[in-house]
């Protein structure tokens, strides 16, 4: 129940750092996509291993948060503001807006109702 509002609040913060060091260094407005991107291999590389390569838990059910539209968003209010203070301010609520219809499309096909044992439950149960 806390994925869709703790998640994104412990999630802004890695990629506005790397994209404050990255704008204040070189002045490219693309820190926070690079940090979401290598922070989405590494998940994917701990879902396989630890949950395929040692349990053969089914990869499809643990899928990491897709976490790249607000990480665009966060870059795009730097790129078209050139203020650090309007960047926290719209660029993190964007951030956290967009999380959960991003991820909408690869969760609702576990909302399906299916037929278990002569009761009526989601997927995902």
């Amino acid at each position: 129940r806390l994925w869709v509002t703790v998640t994104p609040i412990m999630l802004v913060t890695f990629p506005a750092a790397v994209q404050a060091i990255v704008w204040e260094n070189w002045r490219i407005p693309f820190g926070a996509t690079l940090c979401v991107t290598g922070l989405l291999v590494g998940e994917w590389v701990n879902r396989y291993f630890n949950f395929w390569g040692w349990t053969y838990f089914p990869i499809n059910i643990v899928f990491p948060a897709i976490l790249t539209p607000g990480a665009i968003l966060l870059d795009g209010v730097l790129l078209l503001t050139n203020s650090y203070l309007a960047t926290a301010i719209f660029g993190a609520t964007a951030f956290a807006l967009v999380f959960y219809p991003s991820n909408w499309i690869i969760i609702a096909g576990l909302h399906m109702p299916v037929e278990y044992h002569g009761m009526l439950m989601p997927i995902a149960d």
